[in-house]
């Protein structure tokens, strides 16, 4: 008696010496493209003089400038500055916020003692507490700590706030089955519900910290990206600051990308498109 062939699924049939490239490759190609296309049309701006040079400089202007203030070594310590005042304000306004959101999101009475004060000085724009600073802490490096540190605070706290009070409460509700005593129930519960508001707001506060970091530079520092702008601008050097602000743009994916790349294997469940 003849044997009967069995059959086995082998998933998606593949057609056979036909490799296709990994998807991130192409999107990658996609990213570079988009890239080269804004060069285009700035150098095609600048070509036909759209714009004054004064305004607007051409792109190989923009990489001469790159190349001398990279040989002089200004824009590597400029860089550094700017990015070392920016990452202490982002990990002490973090951490406090963070502590913040966590007491307000599970506790009803820290919610009433501290979300009215938050909610009341959320709204006022960080830029503008400028003055404020350097009447506190004069033109040196706590005052760039004080708001940087204030900047991050206030998204990293409403997605912290957001991700812990949002708990699943049938997630509760199975922990408290079993047994388990509040603070497992925060370490092991809460905290991993809530970890992806979190690391959203940490993303949002990396910008922000940036964003203050340059604004405070341009009073009481000699070096940093935004003392930098303050004086291309000052010596109208249109080159040097288009340097600057790409150098500027540069660090800010750059940590963005580090940070995402870095915390996303902790959020399996988080599937985050970037």
């Amino acid at each position: 008696m003849a044997a009967v062939p069995t059959l086995r699924a082998t998933g998606t049939p593949r057609t056979a010496g036909v490799s296709r490239p990994p998807r991130g490759y192409f999107f990658a190609f996609l990213a570079g493209l988009s890239l080269l296309g804004v060069v285009a049309l700035w150098a095609l701006l600048a070509r036909l003089q759209i714009f004054s040079p004064s305004l607007l400089p051409s792109p190989g202007d923009v990489v001469a400038a790159t190349r001398e203030m990279y040989a002089q070594g200004t824009l590597i310590a400029d860089a550094a500055a700017s990015f070392r005042r920016a990452l202490s304000g982002f990990l002490l306004g973090s951490t406090l916020a963070i502590v913040a959101g966590s007491l307000t999101g599970r506790s009803r009475v820290a919610r009433v003692l501290l979300e009215p004060t938050i909610q009341v000085v959320r709204p006022i724009p960080a830029i503008a507490l400028v003055p404020l600073a350097i009447l506190w802490f004069g033109i040196g490096e706590e005052s760039k700590l004080f708001l940087t540190t204030l900047g991050v605070f206030f998204p990293v706290w409403v997605n912290t706030h957001a991700g812990i009070s949002s708990t699943r409460d049938d997630y509760l509700r199975v922990a408290a089955c079993l047994g388990a005593p509040r603070r497992q129930v925060f370490t092991y519960v809460v905290l991993p519900a809530a970890l992806p508001f979190i690391l959203t707001g940490l993303r949002q506060g990396i910008a922000m910290s940036l964003i203050l970091i340059v604004a405070s530079e341009q009073a009481g520092v000699t070096e940093g990206l935004g003392f930098r702008l303050d004086q291309s601008r000052l010596f109208s050097q249109p080159d040097r600051l288009f340097a600057c602000l790409i150098a500027l743009g540069v660090v800010g994916a750059l940590a963005d990308q580090l940070f995402h790349r870095g915390t996303r294997r902790f959020v399996r469940w988080a599937r985050e498109q970037s």
